[in-house]
Parts: C-alpha cells; sequence; structure tokens
C-alpha cells in the first residue's frame, strides 16, 4: 500500500511539474504554442480541474510534421551512438524526477503513489533500453547462392512516425513508442490522450533536456483527435502509425493508413483469460491475480478480464482472492496513509463498468466479495469486486471489462478450458497457473494470445516483444523487435565476379 501523505498540486504547480505553461502545451520545433481554445485536465478522483491544456488542430498538426520532417535529415544522420545517448540521458532524467513524475500521473490519473511510481521506472526503463539497442542495428552481409553476388541488407528509419497513445499508462505509453522510434533514426509527432496530456509535456522536456534537438519530438494535445491523426495520416512525409487504443479506432485507422500504405502498429484491445488448475499453488494463484487484475484498477489491456477456474479449487480460490479485494483501500491517490486502488478514468467508464456487474448479476452471478468504496468521494470510484457462479456466455465474459471486477468461471476438462479461453476475438495476454510446469507449457501455448504469463500475474517487459493475435493487433512494442517496427528493410545486390 502507498503512505502517500502529499497533497495534490494546484495549477501554478503543475506547471512547474510539466515544465511549461499547459496552455502553451502544442510543442512543436522545441517552441510552446498557444491556441484559441483550451480544454480541462481533470483529477478523476475528484472532479477537479487542475489543467487547462492547449487545444491543437489541423494547423498545428500540420506544423508538427514540418518540424518533425526538418529535423529528420540531421537526427538520423547522428552516429547511432550519439542517439543512444541521449536516451540514456532520458533515462536518467526521469528516474531524478520519479517524485514529479508520480505526482502528474496521481493528480491527471488518479493512480495510487504506489503504481504511479512503479510506472515511472517502468516507462524510464524503455529509455534505457533503446539507449542500448540503439548502437546494434543488425544487418547481413553474404554469397548469393549461385555465386557472383554479394548480398547486403541493411535497415533503415522509416521517416516522421505519428504516434498515439491512450490515457491509462501516460508515461510507460509514450516511451515504449518514442524510444524506439529515436533509436531508429525517426522523428515523431504525438498525440497523447486528452485525459492525460500532461505527463506527455513533462516527457517532452525531459528529452529535449536530454538532448533531443528541436523538432525530433512534437507533441499536439486536442479534443480533435480523429481531425489532428487524419492530418498526419494524409501528410505524405508520414511513413508510420503507431497506436495503442481500442479494437474499433485502431480499424479505422488501419483503413486510413492503407490510402498511402503507412507502415503500422496496432495494439488493440484484451480479454486475458486467467486460468487456475487443480494442481495450481493458490497462493501464488491469487498473489499473481491480484496484480494482473487490479494494477491500475483494472484499467490495462493485459488486466485478467475473466477468471477460469477448475472446480475443485474453486472456492477455495474464491474466498482468498476475495479475502485479498476486501482488504483493499478504494480512494484519491493524495489521501493520507495512500490507497491500492483509485478511481476509473471517467464517470462514464465507472457506469459502464457497474452496468456490467448488475448484467451479470441478473443473469445469475452473485457478488461474493466486495471492497469498500470511500464515503463523500465526487469520484468515478468502482468497489473492486469478486463475482462467482458467472456464465460462460455472460457479457462481462465476453467483453473487456477495464476496470476492477473479477469474474469467475468454473471448468474441469482441459479441452473446454481450452476452447473458453480462446472463444474470444482478442488474442492479447493470458496467464496460466499449475503445479506441472508440463501442463502449464501445453496451456499456454494452446492459448491464442500473444504473451502468457506462466505462473506469475505480469507479462511486460521491455526487453520482450509486447502484442496480441487477432484483433488485439498488429507488430510488436518492446524487445528488438519494437525497433523494427520504424525501419524499413533494404537490400543492395554487388556483382562480385568469380575470382576463377
Amino acid at each position: 500500500m502507498s503512505t502517500s501523505t502529499t497533497p495534490a498540486p494546484n495549477a501554478d504547480a503543475l506547471s512547474r511539474l510539466v515544465g511549461l505553461d499547459p496552455a502553451r502545451g502544442v510543442l512543436v520545433g522545441g517552441a510552446c504554442r498557444k491556441t484559441s481554445r483550451t480544454f480541462d485536465v481533470e483529477n478523476p478522483a475528484t472532479g477537479e480541474v487542475v489543467a487547462q491544456v492547449s487545444d491543437g488542430g489541423g494547423t498545428e498538426a500540420t506544423a508538427a510534421v514540418d518540424a518533425a520532417a526538418h529535423a529528420w535529415g540531421a537526427w538520423r544522420s547522428l552516429a547511432p551512438r550519439a542517439r543512444s545517448q541521449v536516451l540514456r540521458r532520458a533515462h536518467e532524467l526521469m528516474l531524478r524526477d520519479t517524485d514529479r513524475l508520480a505526482w502528474l500521473l496521481m493528480t491527471e490519473n488518479g493512480k495510487p503513489e504506489a503504481d504511479a511510481r512503479t510506472e515511472v521506472t517502468y516507462a524510464a526503463e524503455f529509455f534505457r533500453w533503446y539507449a542500448e539497442e540503439a548502437v546494434r542495428h543488425d544487418g547481413s552481409w553474404g554469397e548469393a547462392p549461385a555465386g557472383g553476388t554479394r548480398s547486403i541488407v541493411t535497415h533503415h528509419p522509416v521517416g516522421v512516425a505519428a504516434l498515439v497513445t491512450p490515457w491509462n499508462f501516460p508515461a510507460a505509453m509514450i516511451t515504449r513508442k518514442v524510444a524506439p522510434a529515436l533509436a531508429a533514426g525517426c522523428t515523431v509527432v504525438v498525440k497523447p490522450a486528452e485525459e492525460t496530456p500532461l505527463t506527455a509535456l513533462a516527457l517532452a522536456r525531459l528529452l529535449e533536456e536530454a538532448g533531443a534537438p528541436p523538432g525530433a519530438l512534437n507533441v499536439v494535445p486536442t479534443t480533435d483527435a480523429p481531425g489532428v491523426v487524419s492530418t498526419w495520416l494524409e501528410d505524405e512525409r508520414v511513413r508510420a502509425i503507431s497506436f495503442t487504443g481500442s479494437t474499433r479506432v485502431g480499424k479505422v485507422l488501419l483503413r486510413q493508413a492503407a490510402d498511402r500504405v503507412v507502415v503500422s502498429s496496432m495494439e488493440l484491445g484484451g480479454n486475458a483469460p486467467f486460468v487456475v488448475t487443480a494442481n495450481a499453488d493458490l497462493e501464488a494463484a491469487v498473489a499473481g491475480a491480484m496484480v494482473a487484475k487490479f494494477r491500475n484498477g483494472g484499467q490495462a489491456c493485459t488486466a485478467a478480464n475473466r477468471f477460469l477456474v477448475h472446480s475443485a479449487v474453486a472456492a477455495e480460490f474464491t474466498s482468498r482472492l476475495g479475502a485479498a479485494v476486501e482488504a483493499m483501500r478504494v480512494g484519491p491517490a493524495h489521501t493520507p496513509g495512500g490507497v491500492d486502488v483509485g478511481p476509473l478514468i471517467t464517470a462514464a467508464q465507472a457506469a459502464r463498468v457497474e452496468r456490467l456487474v448488475e448484467d451479470a448479476v441478473a443473469h445469475g452471478a452473485r457478488v461474493a466479495h466486495r471492497a469498500a468504496l470511500p464515503q463523500d468521494s465526487r469520484g468515478h470510484f468502482v468497489a473492486p469486486t469478486v463475482l462467482a457462479d458467472v456464465s460462460a456466455g455472460s457479457s462481462i465474459v465476453a467483453e473487456e471489462i477495464f476496470g476492477p471486477i473479477a469474474p469467475v468461471v468454473t471448468w474441469d476438462d482441459e479441452d473446454d478450458v481450452v476452447a473458453l479461453a480462446n472463444a474470444s476475438e482478442y488474442g492479447l495476454a493470458a496467464y496460466v497457473f499449475a503445479g506441472d510446469l508440463r501442463q502449464a507449457l501445453r496451456l499456454g501455448e494452446a492459448i491464442d494470445a500473444g504473451m502468457v504469463g506462466i505462473n506469475r500475474g505480469v507479462v511486460s517487459d521491455p526487453s520482450a516483444p509486447f502484442g496480441g493475435v487477432k484483433q488485439s493487433g498488429l507488430g510488436r512494442e518492446g524487445s528488438r523487435e519494437g525497433l523494427h517496427e520504424f525501419t524499413e528493410t533494404k537490400f543492395l545486390s554487388l556483382d562480385w565476379p568469380s575470382s576463377g
């Protein structure tokens, strides 16, 4: 549990934390721009307006591409070591400013302090990882099988990349895209989520301090996401788009990207099954479930969405998980003494999650355990809840919950649980807890998912490829594969007459 006793910063303090006046928060070519309109950023735990941020549009979107295109030639021509040093310095600056960045996350996103600090450390690691990968561009050289030629294969930066990030991890989703793009030699334009633009602006300032040249990173906060992103996709200088968000929006962007055949990377929705076998270590399974389900209040695309528990251990697992849930403290991040779970991002999202619970109960599910909500709160809070006797065909199992609700479905046959796990259009993450490692691996390989946690409740790691199958997306982030998303392969064929 967090032990924060720090009050929420006011608007003036937030301006200092971001490093600029958010009302001049469009960053283009290293300069702050004021727009004719601003939009409010609210603390979801209190409903308080904590900042007013520049509301960019088509003009600012085009100016951002102008700046990125102008900076690209010099940035791509830098020695890989020079780009690496900028990213390494950015990693150091993020760790230096952990307190400041955690405050921003707690305030604009509502994260508990422990979650916020963990995210800052995780987000910073992408800068360190890609600082190391920047100097390891791979390629190949070899003789053609028929002889007479030599083949050279290299990888070159795509060019200007458009990056569109979500609100649930405002720091990590920025660095997971910006770091590999800059490491590859691309320059970028970024549209952060309307709900959480402040962290993106703060990170942009840190990258400037780290040595990124003006125009390498440009940020356009906006309430007109379709207009800004469409402007970028219609600009011939933009050669790549990387998007994290809903499958519905991802499909729209893919259609737009197809018109110009823009390189596309999509990290979309999830519906992660959490499988518990009859021989699983239930203590470990519950500990894993608490992380996989309730980290960030369940607002994660990798969050465990449906708990598929063997009938022989379902009652005990539900009881143990329920006891842990009932002990959770829910409230605003800045509550003295700290909290375990914060608010959902908007009132609409909180209402949607509540409707899913009501629908599940109406179709036979039972509220087995529930945490207490804070009293007299104006925030968007939903009580962490464990549902028992859930039907495998209920809406709460089929839809991505994005909230702190754990529905438990029972099973008896291994083939049946694999079918249940795969009965989704999504295939991002999955979790398997089993006492028999061979069974765990067998299940992990049979489940349609891009990532599977075996006896652990976390799958994300900067050094590992992050991404899904089916309608959970295209491409991978993190690892060396994440760097390749921002490069194009070039083949050079050299005439090489035989010496004989």
